[in-house]
């Protein structure tokens, strides 16, 4: 693959995918967080209460849990453009279904559907890794990241404006319904568009995408207690849903014992896919620390846990804080996350530079200082002071977001996906942990929460070990194939 010029302003070669793929994310993401600047007109369309209102939050970020592991694994196996066009095709149907919901029920069902397109972002992360090379693959992720997380920022401000220029009772409906459109039209034009590596590389694929493999004994008992909270949060979504008695008694004990069999097999699964780890000892030539994957989805679950959890409320906050419409409340709160245009290629382009573990250090430390302002956001507050600090929280957090994802494909590139599909993950379990502590207690408080939360971050980012030296690359018939920058084991 040539080393052409990291130039923005291309539409050729490795920035041509770049550029494509970060219009898919984009895509998703407005597609997924088309309910926040919605809430107020379809709450007083169907007459939704407060409980009812929080539930949609929660659901809409639910599936995407298991959806990023699954999604990762595929990617994998199967190559990230197929599974990109298929995601963006599929998912326009319960965009389309939400549309036309015309009760709490229809809508829960549909929201929960629709959480599976937030599962792209790690599709594109096994793109981007196979097109550009290691001193450009953070400030590359950061603009795959950053630009496609600006697809909440522009639904955020665009759709009212889209609704109030329809007009009618019903404008929401067509608001929606529009960007599943959007998603549906660009799904076959990805497909047609893109290819999974640049003309006469390999795609490594796992030797198996059934379960993550780890290289110890050690890891493979740290990789199955990282799975036990993903179930631990679909239970507690499922709680819930029992609270605001969309699932009844019997109903929630059915899905929590579900949620313990899931676990169960997929222990299982685990220690098939790792019986060389149970038997022997892994070639030192093939190992990889699985403790850095666990360290950099513990820091994503207060970074992108936080910002998915801040532009689900954001826009209601500040209508009812400062008795803003709609409109404004929309394009007001769209502040926190306009900001990934910069924020996240930031840190992605400082990890490059200055180096992963520094600036992920620094980045933690201010996303926690960041939300620990915001909890003292008050309605004597000017709304320009408001705006600014939650601008300013909001490029501490995805700048971290940013340096994570500088990370992630160097650990194992024939495990990108799965990697990332964990990392992505703990993303949403952060973000289901924030919006049910949302339900329960203050605004203030909640951003304290997420402020402690951080903090735990920064305390986990000291064992993280900074990318250095080389490690083999193995192909799926265990042939070493080629050496490239890794993790240390």
């Amino acid at each position: 693959m040539s080393r052409q010029k990291f130039d923005l302003l291309s539409f050729t070669g490795k920035m041509r995918i770049l550029h494509l793929t970060w219009i898919a994310f984009f895509l998703t993401f407005v597609v997924w967080f088309n309910l926040a600047p919605m809430l107020q007109a379809l709450r007083n369309s169907l007459g939704l209460d407060q409980a009812q209102v929080t539930t949609l939050l929660v659901l809409n970020v639910a599936l995407t849990i298991p959806a990023r592991i699954v999604i990762g694994a595929l990617t994998d196996l199967w190559g990230p453009r197929r599974v990109y066009s298929g995601l963006l095709i599929v998912s326009a149907l319960p965009c389309f279904a939400f549309a036309m919901a015309d009760s709490f029920t229809q809508l829960a069902l549909a929201r929960l559907a629709i959480g599976f397109i937030g599962a792209g972002f790690v599709i594109g992360i096994r793109m981007i890794s196979e097109w550009f090379p290691t001193e450009e693959l953070g400030t590359a992720q950061g603009i795959y990241g950053g630009w496609g997380n600006f697809g909440s920022a522009a639904a955020a401000f665009t759709l009212p404006g889209v609704a109030l220029w329809i007009g009618g009772e019903d404008s929401w409906r067509w608001a929606i319904g529009l960007t599943g459109a959007l998603a549906l039209i660009y799904g076959v034009v990805y497909r047609a568009a893109v290819r999974d590596v640049p003309e006469g590389r390999t795609y490594f694929r796992p030797r198996t995408a059934t379960a993550m493999q780890v290289t110890s004994k050690t890891d493979l008992l740290l990789l199955l207690a990282m799975k036990l909270p993903l179930c631990i949060a679909l239970g507690a979504l499922a709680w819930r849903l029992r609270e605001v008695e969309l699932l009844s008694s019997a109903v929630l004990q059915a899905v929590c014992s579900g949620l313990l069999l899931l676990f169960l097999c997929d222990t299982m699964l685990t220690l098939r896919a790792n019986r060389l780890v149970l038997t022997g000892e892994v070639p030192a030539l093939e190992r990889y620390s699985f403790r850095q994957v666990a360290i950099l989805s513990t820091l994503y679950f207060a970074t992108f846990g936080s910002e998915l959890a801040v532009v689900s409320m954001l826009p209601l906050f500040f209508a009812e804080t400062f008795g803003l419409s709609p409109v404004s409340a929309g394009v007001l709160a769209s502040a926190y996350a306009v900001m990934n245009l910069m924020s996240r290629p930031g840190g992605g382009w400082l990890s490059d530079r200055f180096g992963r573990r520094p600036t992920l250090l620094i980045l933690t430390a201010g996303l926690a200082a960041g939300y620990a302002a915001m909890g003292l956001i008050g309605a004597d507050w000017p709304i320009w002071g408001a705006v600014a600090v939650a601008m300013a929280c909001s490029v501490f957090v995805q700048a971290g977001e940013g340096a994570v994802f500088a990370v992630v494909p160097l650990i194992r590139r024939s495990l990108t996906g799965q990697i990332a599909g964990m990392a992505g993950a703990y993303g949403n379990v952060g973000a289901v942990v924030y919006l049910l502590v949302y339900t329960l207690v203050d605004t203030a408080t909640f951003f304290f929460v997420i402020a402690s939360t951080a903090v735990l971050g920064f305390v986990a980012l000291l064992f993280l070990e900074e990318p250095s030296g080389e490690i083999s690359e193995v192909a799926a018939d265990g042939t070493v194939t080629r050496i490239r920058v890794g993790l240390r084991a």
